[in-house]
């Protein structure tokens, strides 16, 4: 026995299946949550401002070895190697 072949979609019905879904991700896009550019910047310099870099010492100064996560290990490591 031969199985039935699903409908096969004509060009124009696909198009038209395309546009649809297309329509479908632009209004996804339009519902999305938006912030003026205004209010990100300020956010992120306020966070710039407040956040400490220890990769920036010429502003922020140097840093601790003890409170630097860049800092190399040090050689008295009590790690255990298996």
């Amino acid at each position: 026995m031969i199985a039935a072949r699903p409908h096969k979609l004509s060009m124009s019905e696909l198009k038209l299946r395309r546009l649809h879904e297309h329509n479908q991700r632009l209004m996804e896009d339009l519902n999305r949550p938006r912030m003026r550019v205004s209010e990100a910047s300020a956010s992120l310099i306020r966070y710039c401002r407040q956040s400490r870099d220890h990769l920036v010492p010429s502003v922020w100064g140097t840093v601790k070895k003890g409170e630097d996560p860049y800092a190399p290990p040090s050689p008295g490591c009590s790690c255990a190697i298996m």
